[in-house]
């Protein structure tokens, strides 16, 4: 059998990265004043992850103006979708083969 380490994501592995997905994927969206408020981190910290999973294409983006003040909102897509659920899977699998 594989060993289920092998399965996780490895850009999920990160605390924060996996708290926006979690966030994401439980919302329709989210925009980035209240992921930052939600998880208590900087600007630069939360941008920086933000950054890697938009890379991946695990979320999407889309800006815009409301009352002249730029508003950020984050999606998450099909594939971070998928990535996130095989990620939780392969978790599971760790967690109940330490029970064994």
């Amino acid at each position: 059998m594989k060993n289920p380490f092998d399965l996780l994501d490895r850009v999920l592995e990160h605390r924060l990265r996996l708290q926006i997905m979690s966030v994401l994927v439980a919302n329709d969206s989210y925009d980035f004043n209240s992921l930052k408020e939600l998880m208590n981190v900087t600007d630069g910290n939360l941008a920086t992850h933000i950054k890697a999973l938009e890379k991946e294409k695990y979320i999407s983006v889309s800006k815009s103006f409301v009352d002249r003040k730029p508003k950020t909102k984050y999606k998450v897509t099909e594939k971070g979708r998928t990535a996130f659920k095989k990620h939780i899977d392969a978790l599971e699998l760790l967690i109940k083969q330490q029970g064994k």
